[in-house]
């Protein structure tokens, strides 16, 4: 699939996108379901009330990724991140990730916080690389959680 996505713009996700963010955040996940043993929580989030609230924001047409972000007082946390498997390696999760540090300087934020599942070792690698620093291993509800922060300057 060939994708216009190098250059675009990072964009808020509109009512049209609702489908392709459910698509891409579940072609993005489904292969954790056998590993941490159920749906992760990305693929049951209500799409539609997301994009409505303004949460959501996606890079390509069609898209490529996406991250869902909400603001708090002290910090942006980042919901989600979703990269469409056919784009892995194109650099649209590093471009989203830069998303993120920058609406959160936009909203006058100094911190970007996230968490990932303890069974999806591969972020455990991945969010150190862009400056993110372990805060704890937490168990919430079914989910245990390695929570992360990224200080931004």
């Amino acid at each position: 699939m060939t994708d216009a996505w190098n250059g675009a713009e990072t964009r808020p996700a509109v009512a049209a996108d609702v489908d392709a963010v459910k698509a891409v955040t579940d072609a993005a996940y489904h292969h954790y379901v056998e590993r941490i043993g159920r749906v992760p929580q990305p693929m049951e989030a209500d799409h539609a009330a997301n994009v409505a609230a303004g949460r959501v924001f996606v890079v390509g047409e069609p898209v490529a990724g996406l991250v869902v972000i909400e603001a708090f007082e002290d910090h942006l946390f980042l919901d989600s991140i979703a990269v469409r498997p056919d784009a892995h390696g194109q650099g649209v999760g590093r471009r989203l990730l830069a998303f993120v540090d920058a609406r959160a300087r936009a909203l006058g934020l100094d911190e970007v916080r996230l968490y990932t599942n303890a069974k999806m070792w591969e972020n455990q690698k991945i969010y150190p690389k862009y400056g993110y620093e372990f805060v704890e291993r937490r168990v919430d509800g079914p989910y245990d959680r390695i929570h992360y922060r990224k200080r931004l300057a």
